[in-house]
């Protein structure tokens, strides 16, 4: 048999062939084949100076692997992650993951942040993977932190849960630098001199190693040379350079004060693990440096952090157990230990030709499968509708919306639901999911845009209003309405304006203490931004549900901002009224929860829980 043969033969039992496993850092990328749960083999380490692009990196590491199954894999990535399109920070690279899983054929590529992947790997450490460094014992079920200088400055903790543990996405390392002496104040302000603003990752990392010891340089009145810090390390820990050791030194200690911060702030008595490229390349001189003192240097809190243990990850590699946790986490949720691309593999022999040339569509082109209706499929697969039937039948489902629904969740972990155009060919099933799943894609983005500060803001006048008033003119009166009658039912003096005459006359007649919502779908309109003026004049506040930038938006008190844009000459703006009677609802659940609500009021706050109840909904 050949090495490949052999093994394949060892991953059989592991669906899907041995799968593709990658922490790709902003210098280094680390790559291995899982051919089993937990056993990685191949692995190999690429400099990305050497590449243009991640697509080039895989396809330098996947050409030592020709002839190999690889259907699934997952990627840590030292950047953010959000939908589809990636822009590393600290490297110019920008790609797409739907592209890249099309690139090289695979079923399933899930990416997520390095530092999450890191915070998955530390329940299934061992003893022998970390070094304490100082502490005692952590307890059980409690929340864990973790964080690594590399390139730059990954944090991320584990907060646990009924059945294991779920990850906090973080970019903590981007918060401001705080010296805690006067040799790193002076430090800061060297920093100061190129960049306005100073982060803690821009010190805690490699390349903040070597700014650090151009600053100590500066400020001893020295004249060196900028060295790597590689290079750094090896003249503080082999030839005992004295600023060198200083530079590591101020390092550790600024670590141990960044540790601590991370520690109080998640009350992450599960320990701090430390992870990255530089520390675990120091080890001996950690477990030795100011770390641990400077951790525990919190006055009061001295006590509290004394308790909290702090580990040095020392196993390579550990971002692979995490990336392969996720991985396998998402396998098995979506149907045993198997997938449904891997289930339309299996049984396209048992298809006829007609149904095979629509699995060849799904595995090919499953985004187009999965946003076209039945009519394009069968034109893109050169078949007839109903053997696009047939084919989910032969699958075990119902029909093309049931096969859809399961194949949404089962792609790529990153699907969202999102707005698809309605066609004049779609079948009334169609159209129908079409208009479902636009608007439950607008409240979902709408519900991860909204800005707290401001809902917190409205709430407290409208808590202090002695009266509200609601503007709204065209489909927006609607929402004034049902505003009035929400807030009414709270005992407060309550009126409803949709003639401009009228609710301009209105404002004048306002007092100090009294509020106004003016409700408008593009926050534009002559009428209203004069009873707005005219309505701060007379000492009111003013709440605009309106466009972020409109101008009243920026006339207004407070602005909740419904930034959705809908084709008006065609259409009435539904979606945009129905995240504005979700803003309105929001506020009534607010209002109806002061201490000051009485029972004849509850009615309110039932009816306005259906927002509430509508998000988590959707949101599962």
């Amino acid at each position: 048999m050949t090495d490949n043969a052999i093994a394949d033969v060892a991953s059989a039992g592991f669906s899907g062939g041995p799968r593709l496993l990658a922490d790709i850092g902003a210098t280094h990328a680390r790559f291995t084949l899982e051919t089993a749960a937990g056993v990685f083999e191949a692995v190999r380490v690429l400099k990305c100076d050497d590449f243009s692009g991640i697509v080039p990196l895989l396809q330098a590491y996947l050409c030592e692997h020709e002839g190999r199954r690889i259907h699934h894999a997952a990627f840590a990535i030292a950047n953010p992650i959000d939908g589809d399109d990636i822009r590393m920070t600290n490297r110019a690279w920008s790609f797409s993951i739907e592209a890249v899983r099309r690139e090289f054929g695979l079923y399933t590529l899930l990416i997520v942040n390095d530092f999450t992947a890191l915070a998955m790997s530390l329940p299934g450490l061992q003893p022998t993977d970390v070094l304490q460094i100082g502490g005692g014992q952590p307890v059980a079920k409690s929340v864990i932190g973790v964080l690594g200088p590399g390139t730059g400055l990954g944090v991320s903790g584990l907060i646990p849960t009924s059945d294991g543990f779920v990850t906090l996405g973080s970019e903590g390392g981007h918060v401001n630098f705080a010296p805690c002496d006067e040799r790193e104040y002076a430090i800061l302000q060297y920093a100061w001199r190129e960049w306005p603003h100073v982060s803690t990752e821009r010190l805690i990392s490699g390349p903040g190693l070597e700014l650090i010891y151009l600053a100590l340089a500066d400020r001893h009145q020295r004249q060196v040379e900028p060295l790597a810090a590689q290079e750094i390390m090896r003249q503080a820990l082999q030839d005992k350079d004295a600023l060198a050791l200083e530079a590591i030194e101020c390092f550790c200690a600024m670590l141990g004060s960044f540790s601590a911060n991370l520690a109080v702030t998640l009350g992450a008595f599960g320990g701090i693990y430390i992870g990255g490229g530089i520390v675990p390349q120091m080890v001996s001189y950690f477990a030795e440096s100011p770390f641990r003192s400077r951790f525990e240097a919190k006055g009061r809190f001295s006590t509290y952090l004394g308790q909290i243990p702090t580990y040095v990850i020392t196993t390579p590699n550990p971002a692979f157990y995490g990336v392969s946790a996720i991985l396998s986490e998402h396998l098995r949720g979506r149907s045993g230990d198997s997938s449904l691309m891997d289930r339309i593999q299996q049984i396209q022999t048992e298809l006829t030709p007609a149904e095979r040339r629509v699995a060849k569509l799904v595995l090919e082109n499953p985004r187009t499968v999965l946003n076209e209706a039945i009519a394009e499929i069968a034109r893109l697969a050169d078949v007839s509708q109903p053997t696009v039937i047939r084919f989910c039948r032969s699958l075990g489902f119902t029909g093309l919306a049931d096969f859809k629904l399961k194949f949404a969740s089962s792609l790529t972990g990153t699907i969202p639901v999102r707005h698809s155009q309605v066609r004049r060919s779609d079948s009334t099933h169609d159209l129908s999911a079409k208009v479902i799943d636009n608007t439950v894609s607008a409240i979902l983005n709408f519900r991860d845009q909204l800005e707290v500060h401001a809902i917190d803001r409205a709430i407290s006048l409208l808590r202090k209003a002695n009266k509200i008033e609601f503007y709204a003119v065209g489909n927006s009166r609607a929402v004034a309405l049902d505003g009035q009658h929400k807030f009414f039912r709270f005992r407060i003096p309550t009126a409803s304006y949709g003639d401009a005459h009228l609710f301009s006359m209105a404002a004048e007649l306002l007092n100090p203490g009294d509020v106004v919502i003016v409700v408008s779908n593009s926050g534009k309109l002559p009428e209203l931004l004069h009873a707005t003026e005219a309505a701060l004049a007379a000492g009111a506040d003013v709440i605009a549900i309106a466009p972020h930038q409109s101008p009243l938006a920026r006339l207004a008190s407070v602005c909740l901002a419904v930034n959705h844009t809908e084709d008006n000459a065609t259409f009435l703006s539904m979606i945009s009224r129905i995240l504005q009677l979700l803003l309105i609802d929001i506020l009534a659940v607010g209002l109806s929860m002061d201490a000051g609500v009485s029972p004849s009021e509850s009615r309110a706050r039932e009816a306005s829980r259906l927002s509430h109840l509508l998000i988590s909904h959707l949101d599962s």
